[in-house]
């Protein structure tokens, strides 16, 4: 599809673009120069176009769990994030250890036709953390990456194996920081809040313990590792100390604006793993994203149904959606309030997440694959479960007031998103 963007304010930090102008697209990619008549026009005018946003840690609960979510209301709430490419976790049922299960993700995904979905395989086969998955042949069928998140590889031989393997295919393993012998039937951070509120706590060392393990096994082992969801001062202490080529990181949107204050409400939707931590923690976070030594902001987008997640608080389910509020709460809270740049927020939403996973997405150029979001960043809106694209109601951030509204995404070129309507 041709397509004609003008009047609009073009920003992509990692080519040094900041201009307002007009951009043009022909079969899906950027193009300098055209003869032909665009059959569609966007005029831009007041709107910031950004390279299209990756998240690479989101769960789409399908095969297995479609009341929670299914392919395609997560690919609709991405799109209303300004998602163009969403990663999604193999803790399905059954989960992504094999072909059929990975071919079945690409395939209904590209029948939705909304974002771009790619799989991220098992390490294990079944999850069980005793015997690996076919890796190999996972790659082949689409996987970017292997991870039992959900679950931690506590095995460490087998920890072992896998960074090793997966030299093979030049992918990261992802691991799930969290050791289970540490954190087993805690509700959230354990610290003077839990111990006030009477809630079993989950420890920082059960997070760094295990970042510790990784680092120094991929050290031995020279695999690429990638840190999910870091939500430590110490493990952040770890990472800086010991961070090489190897070894990246990612955090999560809520792991960076709230604290473990916030479960004085007992409200479920700020319940998640790795718990919310105290406010020394995010401040870490944030001087860690700022200064570059955590590449990547990643949604782990999380949905439940109502019934999972309206109970009492040590009942509820773990863990809370992201996809549609991840870059406008980000914008409010961290870069209207001066302590990002808008610089440093799209490279860690775009082209960062699609190096660390050879994704040859999240710019903007001459000859690059037109995916783009576009922004009304002056716009108001609330965070309404009411609007949601996803099935799921379980958002950390109801009722909050934000800043940035999308108002089109663009896949290869074809508008998938405009300003609430969705197209296939």
């Amino acid at each position: 599809m041709d397509l004609k963007i003008k009047n609009v304010h073009i920003f992509d930090p990692l080519n040094g673009i900041d201009e307002v102008g007009t951009l043009l697209i022909e079969k899906g990619k950027v193009v300098k120069k055209s003869k032909s008549a665009h059959k569609q026009e966007i005029d831009g005018k007041g709107l910031h176009l950004f390279p299209g946003f990756v998240d690479v840690h989101s769960h789409f609960r399908e095969p297995g769990d479609e009341d929670a979510e299914t392919i395609e209301t997560g690919s609709r709430a991405a799109v209303r994030g300004g998602y163009t490419t969403v990663c999604v976790m193999p803790n399905t049922e059954p989960p992504i250890d094999n072909e059929g299960v990975a071919g079945f993700i690409k395939e209904k995904s590209e029948e939705v036709g909304l974002c771009r979905v790619f799989p991220i395989g098992a390490v294990t086969k079944n999850r069980d953390g005793k015997e690996l998955a076919e890796m190999a042949h996972l790659f082949r069928a689409g996987c970017v990456a292997f991870s039992d998140d959900g679950s931690c590889i506590e095995n460490s031989s087998l920890m072992r194996n896998a960074l090793e393997y997966s030299k093979l295919v030049n992918v990261p393993i992802i691991d799930h920081p969290e050791d289970m012998s540490l954190s087993r039937k805690g509700q959230m951070h354990e610290g003077v809040v839990s111990t006030e509120l009477g809630f079993k706590g989950i420890p920082d060392i059960s997070e760094s313990a295990i970042v510790a393990r990784d680092i120094l096994l991929s050290k031995f082992t020279q695999g690429r590792l990638h840190l999910a969801h870091i939500s430590t001062a110490d493990s952040v202490k770890l990472i800086k100390d010991w961070k090489d080529d190897k070894i990246t990181s990612e955090v999560t949107p809520h792991h960076l604006l709230l604290t473990d204050e916030e479960i004085r409400k007992f409200d479920s939707n700020k319940k998640m793993k790795p718990p919310l931590r105290t406010k020394y923690d995010v401040g870490v976070l944030q001087k860690a994203i700022k200064e570059g030594l955590i590449e990547i902001v990643a949604s782990d987008h999380a949905p439940h149904p109502d019934y999972k997640k309206e109970l009492e608080f040590a009942e509820a389910a773990f863990g809370v959606t992201g996809l549609e509020t991840a870059f406008s709460a980000l914008y409010t809270e961290l870069v209207k309030k001066g302590k990002l740049t808008l610089d440093r927020l799209i490279k860690i939403l775009s082209s960062a997440p699609a190096k660390v996973f050879n994704l040859p997405f999240g710019e903007i150029k001459e000859g690059a694959i037109a995916d783009f979001t576009i922004i009304d960043l002056k716009s108001n809106w609330e965070v309404d479960p009411d609007n949601f694209a996803s099935k799921a109601k379980n958002s950390p951030f109801l009722g909050r007031k934000f800043k940035g509204m999308v108002r089109y995404c663009i896949v290869n070129g074809k508008i998938v998103y405009n300003d609430g309507d969705f197209i296939k």
